[in-house]
C-alpha cells in the first residue's frame, strides 16, 4: 500500500465528523470501558446491599435479645407492683390440697423422724458398736489401753483427732480411770460428750428480720444436692404455713435452673429465673424485689458451685450480697452451706474453702444415710463452730429435718 494513502491518526481526529471509521476507532474502546465500569459498579452495589442486610439482621437479633431480657425484668417488676397492693396468701393455703411432699413433712412426727435418722446413721453406728463391743469384751475396767483403742475407733468414724481427744477425755472423766466399765456405760458417756460438743454452735440464733422476707442464700459445690435441698426446704417452709419464693441464681448450669423449676412446679412455688449465663446478682435482685412486693415469707436463692474458680466465685457471691441488701438491708440474712457427708474429710475442706469466700451462718448436711463416717459432723461443728441447721438422710422432703444435737448423738452411738 502506498504510504501516502495511509490514514494519519491526527487527520482522522481532525476529520472525526466526516468518516465512520473514525467513530469505530475512538468509540469502541470507550464503550467497552463504560460497560466494564457499569458491571463493576453493579457488583459493588449488590455486595454492599447484602452486607447491609446481614448487619440489619444481626442488629435486630441483638436488639431482640436485649429487649427480651429487659421485658422479662420489667414484667417481673410489673407483676410485683400489681401484687404489692394485694397481700398474698401462702401457696399451701391457696391450694385445696397440699402437694405430697408438704403433706408428708406435716405427717412425719418426731418419733418417725428419729427412726429415719437412726436408719440413716446405721452404718456409722454399727461400725462404732462393733468396735466398742470388741474393745470391751473381757474388760472390767477403763484403762489406758482401752482408751487408746477407743480413740482409734472414733478416728475411723471421721470425727477427727481433736474431737476424738475430747470424747475420750469426757469418757475418762465421766467413768473414771480404772473404774468398772461396760459397753452401755461407755456409750452413754460418748453420747453426752457428743451432745455437749454440738449444743454450743446449735445455740446460735437464726438471723431473721422482724419485717419483710427472710432471705437465705444457699451455697455449695456441684453434686452435693444443693438444688434438691432447696426444694426440700421449700416443702418444710410450706408445711409451716409460710409462703416461699425460689431464685435460680445458679445460672452457670442450665440444668440447675430447670431442676429448681421442676421443684417449683411440684410444690406450687414461683421461681425467679433468667437465661443461662445471666448475671446471678440480677436474678437475686429480681428475687428480692418480687419477694418484697408479693409479701413472701421466705426467699431461697440458689448459687453456682464453681469452687475451683475461687476468686470468680468470691466476686459473684460478694456482688449478690451487695445487690440483695439494696432494697432489703441485712439481706441475705442467712448463708447456708450444703455439704455431702459421704465425702468425709473433703466436706471439712469445703467448709474451710467457703468460709474464706463468704460469711457462712449455718450448715446443711446431706446423704448421712450413705456413709459410715457420720462422725464428720462432729469434726466440722468443733472446728468451725458453725451451727448445723438441717440434716438429710434420704431422697424425700420428709428425710430432711431441723438438726437436734441430742437426737443426733443418740442415733450416732
Amino acid at each position: 500500500m502506498d504510504p501516502q494513502t495511509k490514514t494519519d491518526p491526527f487527520d482522522l481526529l481532525m476529520n472525526a465528523g466526516s468518516s465512520p471509521d473514525i467513530w469505530l476507532f475512538v468509540a469502541g474502546p470507550l464503550a467497552i470501558l463504560l460497560v466494564a465500569s457499569t458491571v463493576c459498579a453493579c457488583f459493588i452495589i449488590l455486595r454492599r446491599r447484602r452486607e447491609a442486610a446481614a448487619m440489619d439482621i444481626a442488629i435486630a437479633e441483638a436488639s431482640r435479645d436485649i429487649s427480651t431480657d429487659f421485658s422479662e425484668t420489667a414484667a417481673s417488676f410489673a407483676e410485683a407492683d400489681t401484687r404489692e397492693s394485694t397481700p398474698q396468701k401462702s401457696p399451701a393455703s391457696v391450694r385445696s390440697a397440699a402437694p405430697a411432699d408438704v403433706a408428708e413433712v406435716k405427717a412425719t412426727g418426731h418419733l418417725a423422724w428419729l427412726d429415719r435418722l437412726k436408719q440413716g446413721l446405721a452404718k456409722t453406728r454399727q461400725g462404732l458398736a462393733s468396735s466398742l463391743e470388741g474393745l470391751l469384751r473381757g474388760k472390767t475396767k477403763l484403762d489406758d489401753e482401752l482408751l487408746e483403742k477407743l480413740h482409734a475407733a472414733l478416728y475411723r468414724a471421721d470425727v477427727g483427732v481433736a474431737v476424738a481427744d475430747q470424747l475420750v477425755e469426757h469418757v475418762r472423766k465421766t467413768i473414771g480411770k480404772d473404774n468398772a466399765s461396760d459397753e452401755v456405760t461407755v456409750k452413754a458417756a460418748l453420747k453426752q460428750g457428743a451432745k455437749e460438743l454440738l449444743e454450743g454452735p446449735a445455740l446460735i440464733p437464726l438471723q431473721r428480720p422482724d419485717q419483710g422476707p427472710w432471705v437465705i442464700l444457699v451455697v455449695g459445690v456441684n453434686g452435693v444436692g444443693k438444688t434438691t435441698t432447696i426444694g426440700k426446704l421449700g416443702a418444710h417452709f410450706l408445711a409451716a404455713e409460710q409462703s416461699v419464693l425460689f431464685a435460680a441464681g445458679d445460672t452457670f448450669r442450665a440444668a440447675a435452673i430447670e431442676q429448681l423449676g421442676v421443684w417449683g412446679e411440684r410444690l406450687g412455688i414461683d421461681v425467679v429465673k433468667h437465661k443461662q449465663g445471666a448475671d446471678p446478682a440480677a436474678v437475686a435482685y429480681d428475687g428480692v424485689k418480687a419477694a418484697i412486693a408479693r409479701k413472701i415469707d421466705v426467699l431461697l436463692i440458689d448459687t453456682a458451685g464453681r469452687l475451683h474458680a475461687k476468686q470468680e466465685l468470691m466476686d459473684e457471691l460478694g456482688k449478690i450480697n451487695r445487690i440483695t441488701s439494696r432494697d432489703l438491708p441485712g439481706a441475705p440474712h442467712e448463708t447456708w452451706l450444703v455439704i455431702d457427708a459421704t465425702t468425709g474429710q473433703n466436706a471439712v475442706q469445703q467448709v474451710s474453702a467457703f468460709s474464706q469466700v463468704v460469711n457462712l451462718t449455718g450448715l446443711i448436711v446431706t446423704k448421712l444415710d450413705g456413709t459410715a463416717k457420720g462422725g464428720v459432723l462432729l469434726n466440722i461443728a468443733n472446728q468451725f463452730k458453725l451451727p448445723v441447721r438441717y440434716i438429710g438422710v434420704g431422697e424425700k422432703a420428709a428425710d430432711l429435718r431441723q438438726f437436734n444435737p441430742a437426737d443426733y448423738a443418740d442415733s450416732l452411738f
